[in-house]
């Protein structure tokens, strides 16, 4: 979902004079310019956008007939196919933005063969549909000139190569500057928070160093852009250097609090197997259209969704919990599960000009049903978020269905929580937990978990029962 708004522009788009996005009667369409037209026309003439969509790697649209918000300047109107859900790069692991990259940089050779060129690489072009990461800007490719360096070489470095270099290098949480900087992270930054081991890569000297410096020298001066000295082998080789610069950077999550919070939980195997039974009987009693599952770890409970081709949004805070969740849908050829890095106590907000070009989590919901399993007690008791606002909140992330998990403070994990703080919780109570929700949900059905102190609840939002 991209906007909840009927009928207008959607503010993502604005900054293009190929064309917009605009939504009608809740589909969404893209305005392609006249100033377009002849790439347009190129992109389909030379079959790279029918090679592109059969690789997996560009969205798919048909042209249409009505009229675009701004017809005295529109050459054609499309129809691209849907997302799923949208995301950004903040919110990515890894191995998703490296995931990205490599697919940015395959379009972008493959479009060379066809005389055209990515003339933007921004991150948010890319988003993950059915298992991978696809092109949703179709207004991406220009004609190719001989002899014309890559415009968006820099933007290419910043959205992707920067990022994914400090990811692997410094620190994972780094990649949270891509929700600071909405258009990549400025090289000089990225060449100051590297260490002086990436100096001695050759590929990172050259792309990240190398040009954060002469970002800085040729700041004041204008670039010509034509250049004789570089054809179309000095472009294919930039790529090919990307490329291998991006391959060779890795990340292996080590040991987090959460990364291996299934192996260290206070479950017995029946426990935890009979938790899993009631979620699928909640499932097949709602049989949502969509899920969040909100505190998701590695993804156990989320596949139970996602297993049914439910199209599963699997939320969670920790970087090495959400890597291990993503390079399993790797590996399984995942479609219909999206992990991705959220904090609920401080979630993705909007961004960009007006705050309004890349959505805040909220803004990009409800689900049909919400799952908060073994969640309630962190926010509660970490984060000192009162039940009241836990209802008020998931009533609003969830539109017809909530399953969530009530763990009491005589559960081994909440006494573990409490062992280091005094306990200044006294509404924390089962009875309290009810009555909060109740206010927001009925509910439906209440089941023990055996073998544990826990009670999973199956809650129906009021106006929907």
């Amino acid at each position: 979902m991209i906007s909840d708004r009927k009928n207008e522009d959607v503010p993502a788009s604005f900054r293009d004079p190929s064309g917009f996005i605009f939504c009608r009667d809740n589909a969404l369409y893209r305005q392609i310019n006249q100033i377009y037209g002849e790439d347009y026309k190129q992109l389909i003439d030379s079959g790279l956008y029918k090679h592109l969509v059969e690789e997996g790697f560009l969205v798919a649209h048909e042209e249409v007939s009505i009229q675009g918000p701004r017809p005295e300047v529109a050459y054609k109107v499309i129809r691209p196919d849907p997302v799923p859900f949208i995301s950004y790069p903040y919110e990515w692991c890894f191995s998703q933005l490296k995931d990205a990259a490599l697919a940015t940089l395959s379009v972008q050779k493959i479009a060379l063969s066809s005389g055209m060129s990515l003339k933007d690489c921004s991150a948010y072009n890319i988003q993950f549909s059915y298992g991978r990461p696809i092109l949703i800007d179709t207004l991406s490719f220009e004609r190719y000139k001989e002899g014309m360096p890559w415009v968006a070489y820099r933007q290419f470095c910043q959205h992707f190569l920067a990022p994914l270099a400090l990811m692997s290098m410094k620190d994972v949480r780094l990649n949270q500057l891509s929700r600071i900087y909405i258009d990549g992270i400025p090289l000089d930054l990225a060449s100051s928070l590297l260490p002086f081991g990436s100096r001695l890569r050759f590929s990172l000297f050259t792309h990240i160093h190398l040009h954060a410096r002469s970002q800085k020298r040729y700041a004041d001066r204008a670039v010509e852009r034509g250049n004789r000295n570089f054809g179309s082998l000095a472009f294919r080789g930039i790529i090919d250097s990307l490329e291998t610069s991006i391959r060779r950077l890795t990340w292996q999550p080590e040991k987090t609090e959460w990364g291996s919070y299934y192996n260290e939980t206070n479950y017995t195997s029946s426990s935890f197997m009979h938790k899993r039974e009631l979620l699928g009987n909640f499932l097949t009693h709602t049989n949502p259209t969509t899920v969040w599952d909100l505190g998701a770890n590695t993804g156990f409970f989320s596949r139970v969704a996602s297993d049914r081709s439910i199209p599963t949004v699997s939320f969670d805070i920790d970087p090495a919990a959400v890597e291990k969740n993503y390079l399993q849908c790797v590996k399984n050829g995942e479609k219909h599960l999206l992990p991705l890095c959220l904090d609920l106590t401080n979630p993705s907000p909007g961004i960009g000009w007006a705050n309004e070009e890349r959505h805040p989590f909220l803004n990009r919901g409800p689900a049909d049903t919400v799952l908060a399993l073994a969640l309630v007690h962190h926010l509660a008791i970490s984060n000192n978020v009162p039940l009241d606002r836990l209802a008020a909140f998931f009533g609003k992330v969830c539109s017809r269905a909530l399953i969530i998990e009530f763990v009491p403070k005589k559960d081994s994990q909440v006494q573990r929580l409490l062992s280091t703080r005094d306990d200044i919780f006294p509404d924390y109570q089962q009875e309290a937990f009810e009555r909060a929700f109740s206010h927001y949900f009925y509910l439906e059905k209440t089941e023990p978990i055996s073998g544990s102190e826990r009670t999973l609840y199956l809650m129906v939002k009021r106006g929907n029962a």
